[in-house]
């Protein structure tokens, strides 16, 4: 269980992955000792798995962002270990799981350089898998283009509260 300081710590590094223990420690009125041990404790017990940054997604060519369900039959259990090795040689694709709803038992979110990539990714997956793939469907998002709220871990912070 987290400790109140334990939230502040993480809640801030949710915030700004950046910022230096001497000035987390400045901000909630702690030692730096005692925020570089809090910190090493997060890691160490896996709240903190890395640090990374969010950058502008369309400064570096990508237009499209793509949410594709996918509904594999049940033999695809067998092949896992597989179906892992595959995802990780695409790096587009941000992140892939199994999961439940909408009749579906996937989803993979990927970015793409625009239209025709996405179009290329998603033939040569349904190629690939066709003996397992029973039925996919996408939601695609050009980036930047009618965003409500911005992709951001921050928000996280405020249900540590």
């Amino acid at each position: 269980m987290l400790s109140d300081l334990d939230k502040k710590v993480l809640g801030e590094l949710l915030r700004n992955a950046k910022i230096s223990d001497r000035s987390l420690a400045k901000k909630l009125k702690v030692s730096q000792s005692t925020v570089t041990r809090v910190r090493n404790e997060l890691e160490r017990e896996g709240y903190i798995r890395r640090y990374t940054i969010l950058p502008d997604l369309g400064k570096l060519g990508c237009e499209i962002i793509a949410f594709t369900f996918v509904k594999m039959n049940p033999e695809i259990q067998s092949k896992i270990e597989d179906v892992k090795k595959y995802a990780n040689q695409w790096p587009n694709a941000i992140y892939a799981s199994r999961g439940e709803g909408m009749g579906m038992t996937g989803v993979i979110i990927s970015l793409h350089r625009n239209y025709t990539d996405y179009l290329q990714k998603l033939t040569i997956f349904r190629k690939d898998w066709a003996q397992y793939l029973e039925e996919l469907q996408s939601f695609i998002t050009a980036v930047g283009e009618g965003t409500i709220k911005e992709f951001s871990l921050e928000y996280i912070a405020e249900c540590l509260k």
